[in-house]
């Protein structure tokens, strides 16, 4: 990654929306980090709910990943972060 060698400067609703996009992130990954609690304790509790559950668990790890790389993007966007 590459920073911009010029300041960057953001406008209150700049830093507003990116306040509301990472809430949203926030809220998002944990409510799939609670699907993944909650399976695994059905599982704990109910070991035969494993192959009802094992889809539930797969899941998410893909889901939180993309709710990161999301976010992730639109602040590089706003800080003019090069990948690369």
């Amino acid at each position: 990654m590459s920073l911009s060698n010029e300041p960057v400067t953001l406008s209150a609703e700049q830093v507003e929306e990116l306040r509301k996009k990472l809430s949203m992130m926030r809220h998002d990954v944990n409510n799939h980090l609670s699907l993944i609690v909650a399976a695994a304790e059905l599982i704990k509790l109910n070991p035969d709910a494993l192959m009802r559950m094992a889809a539930t668990l797969t899941e998410q790890p893909p889901k939180i990943s993309e709710e990161i790389s999301r976010f992730s993007a639109e602040l590089e966007k706003a800080l003019r972060i090069q990948r690369g």
